[in-house]
């Protein structure tokens, strides 16, 4: 998947009830504040085996207690563990500011395992310049429970080299899903064992890109019915969407004869100058140029075809429901100064830059999380610093499909949907209506153990 969905996209789903256990303590550790300071423990410290990243949080924790002498950060390595969550909460071991992906925050605020942080968030400089829906992510009935630091969406990736080679216009990529089946038509016209599109359906993976299709067309994996969750991909947007690529696939010859494929296998084709196009986040660029001996100059990303949704993942901070307002003011202002700071832009980037890491892509060091003003700040320092041709992604920043999180249980219903995708890809005959509905017997039950 990406750097956050191969990390972490097994959801973090957190399971069982939560016991909390009174934990005598003193009045400094209870209000987190002694001789004037107030410490805060925080995780997200990269490991030594990640050199770089660890000296800039490093550095970063340094400044920023230089910067806040009422404020000592106590760093620790890691994110939130799903098996363990619950008991450090419990026992006191849970740091004060904890890292969450974007599937976390459902579960954590109905099990009210996080700070309601909405009279905090009032005081957070530019923190209405955040995407609202990204916002959204860590928010429940008017209330705030959390921060988003960075996010991904789905796009389209697609090989500039050989789209010029088939004829097309690497600078005008398919827009819609009917532009991308002739696309592919013409590069595996190419020959030489060309490929036009690929697609996982392994490891979960298939579900995962199943269900960025269905976002493509406004259609949706799960939805709420009264109290409870239900399939909602066996209907015409689910039908349609998997006949197009049984259609590309069998009658268009133009996804290979190889199948089965995970991310690796698909990386390794497009790094290898074989594959025309194929789903992913920004975070593979770098991956293809690194990993698999790429071009940037090669590569371009575009919105995902269709525009009506798109799978957005991403990830944020939130509070230890027992920490003291004191820590949560010393929290919020480290997650802001840290990840969330207009005025560090063009230094972080630079710093990047100054140590050989591309720069112009839309990732981190500077999330693509703002609007208005901050947005259109950090697209021309990224422009001014870049390090890799920005032309080449900039269709898929001007995109702007809604997005839409992984369903609930996400993982479970991956896996079920992984054979819907396996037996189109592999299975001339396969009756997408019938594939459908034999899923959604499965998903429900799975679904139904969402409270």
């Amino acid at each position: 998947m990406n750097s956050f969905s191969l990390r972490r996209a097994a959801g973090l789903l957190l399971v069982g009830s939560l016991s909390l256990t009174a934990v005598a303590c003193s009045e400094a550790a209870d209000t987190g504040a002694a001789g004037g300071k107030v410490t805060i423990s925080v995780n997200g410290q990269p490991p030594q085996t990640q050199p770089f990243d660890r000296k800039v949080f490093d550095q970063d924790v340094a400044e920023f207690e230089a910067a806040n002498p009422d404020v000592d950060i106590e760093p620790h390595e890691g994110f939130m563990d799903p098996k363990t969550f619950s008991a450090k909460l419990a026992g006191g071991q849970l740091e004060d500011v904890f890292y969450a992906y974007f599937t976390d925050p459902a579960n954590l605020i109905a099990r009210k395992q996080a700070a309601d942080i909405t009279e905090h968030v009032k005081d957070m400089p530019h923190y209405d310049a955040i995407r609202p829906e990204l916002r959204d992510v860590f928010s429940k009935d008017g209330k705030v429970y959390g921060v988003p630091t960075a996010n991904y969406s789905m796009g389209l990736l697609y090989n500039r080299a050989l789209f010029t080679q088939a004829g097309l216009n690497p600078d005008q990529p398919p827009k819609t899903w009917d532009e991308v089946r002739e696309a592919a038509k013409k590069i595996t016209a190419l020959g030489g064992n060309k490929v036009g599109f690929a697609e996982y359906s392994k490891n979960n993976q298939g579900g995962w890109h199943f269900t960025a299709w269905m976002y493509s067309v406004g259609g949706q994996i799960a939805r709420q019915d009264g109290d409870k969750w239900v399939a909602d991909f066996n209907n015409d947007k689910g039908r349609k969407a998997l006949q197009h690529l049984k259609d590309m696939r069998w009658t268009d010859n133009t996804m290979g004869e190889k199948q089965l494929l995970v991310i690796e296998d698909v990386q390794q084709m497009m790094g290898a100058g074989q594959l025309g196009m194929y789903l992913a986040a920004p975070d593979n660029v770098p991956t293809l140029v690194n990993q698999f001996k790429g071009d940037y100059a090669n590569y371009g990303l575009t919105g995902i075809p269709d525009g009506e949704g798109t799978l957005i993942g991403g990830e944020g901070y939130m509070l230890n429901p027992k920490a003291t307002p004191e820590k949560i003011k010393a929290g919020l202002k480290w997650i802001q100064w840290k990840y969330l700071n207009p005025d560090r832009f063009e230094k972080n980037l630079q710093r990047y830059k100054d140590e050989g890491q591309p720069i112009g892509l839309p990732v981190p060091p500077v999330a693509d999380i703002w609007t208005g003003e901050l947005a259109a700040k950090q697209a021309e320092l990224k422009e001014k610093l870049a390090t890799v041709p920005v032309a080449n992604f900039k269709s898929y920043v001007d995109a702007t499909p809604k997005g839409k999180i992984e369903p609930p249980n996400a993982q479970q219903v991956y896996a079920i949907l992984d054979n819907v995708m396996q037996a189109v890809l592999t299975d001339r005959d396969a009756d997408p209506a019938k594939l459908l509905a034999d899923a959604e017997a499965k998903v429900n039950p799975v679904l139904a153990q969402v409270k």
